[in-house]
């Protein structure tokens, strides 16, 4: 049995040059990095241009690069777009979950499997440009992305999984990812987490957009999608709409953990990410309220999902046992090729064994009585202690 430990490094090997990355990155960097310049300006007029004073930098980076973005869109349609229209996409695998659940070390174990393919950071961030792009531009960008996620200390580059969210996102704006740019609009964009009550012309643009970006990732590497992106875990219906024969795993933590480590992303990708300041006074209420909605839709539609095609786990369990857990996934959604991809998981796991968890304040007896009622069901569901 192969556990990830979480443990003090010998020494500080960060590069010297790494804060500045990272301030780089604070200051400049945005989700919608990737956006075309006409729904830039679409997204402005739907915020009333709503752009607080201290991220002026940031828009005006963002309204230069769009208007490029759309200069290379154009180019990548002439190139590739008929091509990629044309191209069948194998039944893809979805690892659900909420925010800080594992979703990602469980979407890292698996994207050892040669047998799969995933969106990069790259290709998830420019999901317009990047076949046309990626090849050459890979170089300029790698030097400014910070070498670990701002709001933990899991490692990340423009090879690496990530999220395809980010790429329906910016390609048909329609994401509760909108509301980490734009908070005070969050009414509208949190809608997004289950597309339930979303007008049918939404849901259609947001279908279209994952399909091309789904194709376009399967021109490149010809190869079933390994896909993960925490509010799929809300949206089984629409993603079985798509995917008939898609196979999904799901992975669950302790809500409390989950909860802590939720607000704490807010807090710290949100600013990294937003064009204006958010009303701290609903932080926690809500946290509370969305993985609430996210999981009524979770529970009300996983019966949907043929049999075989399902497997749940427990972050805790993946944390002691990495590949015992990821064997069992094997096992349970029919999939071959595990005896191939065991050398790779060890070598990963033995990669990431000096990796440290963020600590966390413990929650006040008020908050944990209001996080039990709830998240009653889940607690329930899992069997974890409330």
């Amino acid at each position: 049995m192969a556990t990830i430990v979480a443990k003090e490094t010998a020494a500080d090997t960060t590069p010297w040059f790494e804060p500045a990355r990272v301030w780089l990155f604070k200051t400049f960097f945005t989700s919608l990095v990737g956006v075309t310049w006409n729904d830039w300006w679409r997204v402005l007029r739907e915020n009333r241009f709503a752009i607080d004073p201290p991220y002026w930098p940031r828009a005006f980076v963002l309204t230069m690069g769009s208007a490029l973005n759309s200069l290379y869109r154009r180019r990548e349609n002439r190139s590739y777009g008929a091509l990629a229209e044309s191209v069948p996409i194998p039944p893809p695998l979805f690892i659900l979950g909420h925010w800080r659940s594992g979703t990602t070390l469980l979407h890292n174990l698996l994207a050892r499997d040669d047998q799969f393919t995933f969106p990069n950071l790259y290709e998830a961030f420019f999901p317009h440009t990047f076949l046309c792009t990626e090849d050459y531009r890979a170089n300029q960008v790698t030097p400014l992305i910070p070498s670990t996620r701002v709001m933990d200390n899991v490692a990340q580059g423009l090879g690496m999984p990530n999220e395809d969210e980010f790429a329906t996102c910016t390609a048909s704006l329609f994401s509760p990812y909108m509301l980490w740019a734009f908070p005070r609009n969050s009414q509208r964009y949190e809608r997004y987490l289950t597309f339930r009550g979303v007008p049918d012309a939404e849901v259609a643009c947001w279908k279209a957009e994952f399909l091309r970006f789904a194709r376009k990732l399967t021109l490149r590497r010809n190869r079933p999608l390994l896909l993960k992106s925490p509010p799929h875990t809300g949206r089984i219906k629409l993603l079985l709409e798509l995917f008939p024969d898609a196979r999904f795993v799901h992975i669950h933590r302790d809500p409390y953990t989950v909860f802590q480590s939720t607000k704490h992303l807010n807090e710290t990708l949100t600013r990294s990410l937003q064009f204006q300041y958010a009303r701290t006074a609903e932080v926690d209420d809500a946290v509370l309220r969305r993985y609430r909605i996210m999981h009524e839709a979770f529970f009300e539609e996983r019966s949907l999902i043929p049999e075989g095609h399902f497997h749940e786990l427990a972050f805790e369990d993946l944390e002691a046992d990495p590949i015992g857990q990821v064997r069992l996934t094997y096992e349970r959604l029919g999939l071959a090729g595990f005896d191939q991809v065991l050398p790779h998981l060890e070598d990963y796991v033995h990669e990431i064994a000096g990796y440290r968890k963020n600590d966390y304040p413990a929650l006040s007896p008020e908050l944990r009585e209001r996080i039990r009622v709830a998240w009653a069901r889940n607690f329930e569901e899992w069997g974890y202690p409330a």
